[in-house]
């Protein structure tokens, strides 16, 4: 079974395309089957991060229906074992997908035959993207260790948990919940407090909710980091959400700043394939070891599965 990885966070520039390209290419290197899955919709630019130019087919033509099966628009890249699906070719309106559509990308991810799938959302927090992250049990959150950042990815995990919390309970019941907890709170209060408050007024159902948070075991990457922050900032940010979030978060580690990443951008080179032995490709490199832990260690249940409640 496919292990999905869908990369998501609060805010635009921090790397999401960087983390996921990078990182599908060590994978790739170590002999897994590895496709990359471009689901920043109406931003697409995952296939520069692997130094293409020309896709010539990719996401539209399975939304178009020109293709049946998600497998026949993957599109080899210049590194073993590493394919894309682009969807830099569809048309502008591809950002407003209907329900029926997203849960045909969502149903059909799943079904991809790869070791391992890298989601590249975009960022936001809008239904789509958010709905893309919840397709798998094992999300990855990027941020910058700037303040703003850091703020924003707790406001994207309180999106996310209001997003579960209103497919488990339906629309009604969390209206009806979430106007009985202080909104003004800030976003780890408010997410506790709704959940609290329909365990108090309806334990079957508030169990039936804690069991589905439990099931999440999402990641969080630091990148950009640098010097000058603290380097405990990613565990305490661990912590703070152990102690206050009802799912299972792990620190997968700081990559370092490096101006050459613009430059391997700018080249079409791929960073850690050109810079192999600089600081950030090693951090990467380690993250990809805990990711492979992850995976021997996960019960089968837990990858990738979506679930319309």
């Amino acid at each position: 079974m496919s292990c999905i990885y869908p990369i998501g966070g609060g805010k635009g520039g921090i790397g999401k395309s960087f983390i996921a390209a990078n990182l599908g290419v060590l994978l790739a290197k170590q002999g897994n089957q590895v496709v990359l899955v471009d689901l920043d919709l109406g931003g697409a630019n995952l296939h520069t991060f692997t130094g293409m130019t020309n896709v010539k087919t990719g996401m539209e033509a399975f939304l178009d229906k020109s293709v049946k099966n998600l497998k026949e628009v993957v599109v080899p890249t210049n590194i073993h074992n590493l394919s894309i699906i682009s969807s830099v070719n569809c048309s502008m309106e591809i950002a407003n997908l209907s329900a029926a559509q997203k849960n045909k990308v969502i149903n059909a991810l799943v079904k991809l035959p790869y070791e391992y799938v890298l989601l590249d959302l975009g960022a936001g927090t809008n239904y789509n993207t958010l709905d893309f992250f919840l397709s798998s049990y094992e999300g990855i959150i990027a941020l910058t260790p700037e303040p703003t950042s850091v703020e924003n990815a707790f406001k994207f995990i309180k999106a996310l948990y209001f997003r579960k919390v209103k497919q488990v309970l339906g629309q009604n019941d969390f209206k009806l919940y979430s106007q009985q907890v202080e909104m003004n709170s800030n976003a780890l209060e408010v997410t506790s407090q709704v959940i609290d408050t329909v365990l108090e007024k309806d334990p079957e159902k508030g169990e039936i909710l804690l069991q589905e948070l439990q099931k999440f075991k999402f990641k969080f990457i630091i990148n950009q980091f640098r010097k000058t922050v603290g380097t405990k900032l990613g565990e305490k940010i661990e912590k703070v959400c152990n102690k206050h979030f009802y799912s299972e978060f792990q620190f997968l580690g700081n990559v370092c700043y490096d101006e050459r990443v613009h430059d391997s951008i700018f080249s079409k080179n791929i960073f850690v394939n050109k810079y192999s032995y600089s600081v950030s490709a090693i951090d990467l490199s380690h993250i990809v070891i805990k990711l492979q832990g992850n995976r021997e260690s996960s019960s089968p249940h837990t990858l990738g599965r979506y679930e319309r409640l």
